[in-house]
């Protein structure tokens, strides 16, 4: 299926391209694929086949590899472009631009430079793992892959050991051994977790259980292909009432009951409406 042309203005357009299902793309995708003057890839051949695969003709348009290794060379190639008045379309190896991916520098320095920068939405694993499993997501922290040393991936995830909302990592199949046991010690083993592996691809898996589960799982069976790890939340410790009431009384000196029983709610887990009670009894005594 051949695309029709379009006209796009001169400046930089991030594609998303599919995880695996290469029918995991937009329209609007394969029209700016089809037209751009300049198409720029972490993986030219990958998206060399994409546009294959859809019937997309590359004709005498220059692809530019842009990636860790090579930004520094190719950001001048892709600015001069857009001095002239062309436009350039730059994907990713698979998903979104910018998420974990070597665009970051690109995208300021076009931007610095005066030129736009659009984004077209698209496939993107994190969202697609926490879509797929079944922990919270209503406040989540992406961070990327851990350090691939023991003690400094510990670090880091100890860092996490109070954050709000589930955690997610991408990781390699190399360490997701190593990775979960260490997750299971530092943060606990009876975390929930996730592991999403090959999404959107023939062997799509979701393994979920404890960190503790998982990380005796894996000791048995290795895994491939692309992975991306949920952590769920920790459990809040229990606090005492007297506890709870000097923390109460804490904020209390600068903000209203609402705001103090919302604010202490969300930070202990307990029911907005007991620190609010408290809150009431502790006005009447004063």
């Amino acid at each position: 299926m051949n695309h029709k042309e379009i006209v796009l203005e001169p400046m930089l357009y991030l594609v998303a391209t599919p995880l695996g299902t290469a029918r995991d793309i937009t329209l609007r995708t394969l029209d700016v694929l089809a037209s751009a003057d300049i198409l720029a890839a972490e993986d030219t051949r990958t998206l060399k086949k994409l546009m294959e695969i859809h019937g997309i003709a590359l004709g005498d348009r220059p692809v530019i590899a842009y990636h860790d290794h090579n930004g520094e060379r190719a950001r001048p190639r892709i600015l001069k472009a857009l001095a002239a008045g062309q436009s350039v379309a730059y994907a990713s190896e698979a998903g979104t631009p910018m998420i974990a991916d070597p665009g970051y520098h690109l995208v300021r320095e076009v931007q610095s430079a005066g030129f736009g920068v659009t984004s077209l939405p698209g496939p993107s694993a994190v969202i697609t793992a926490l879509t797929l499993g079944g922990l919270p997501t209503d406040i989540f922290t992406f961070a990327g892959f851990l350090p691939s040393t023991k003690s400094a991936r510990r670090k880091v995830l100890k860092s996490f050991e109070n954050a709000q909302g589930t955690l997610v990592f991408y990781e390699s199949p190399k360490r997701i051994s190593a990775m979960i046991k260490d997750a299971a010690d530092v943060l606990g083993g009876a975390r929930e977790g996730r592991i999403c592996r090959e999404l959107t691809k023939k062997f799509e898996e979701v393994i979920g259980g404890t960190l503790e589960s998982l990380s005796d799982a894996l000791t048995e069976r290795s895994l491939k292909g692309e992975i991306v790890v949920l952590i769920g939340k920790g459990a809040a410790p229990e606090l005492s009432r007297d506890t709870l009431v000097a923390e109460l009384e804490s904020l209390l000196k600068d903000m209203s009951l609402r705001d103090a029983a919302d604010r202490l709610a969300e930070d202990t887990g307990i029911k907005r409406r007991e620190i609010y009670q408290i809150g009431l009894e502790l006005q009447k005594s004063s």
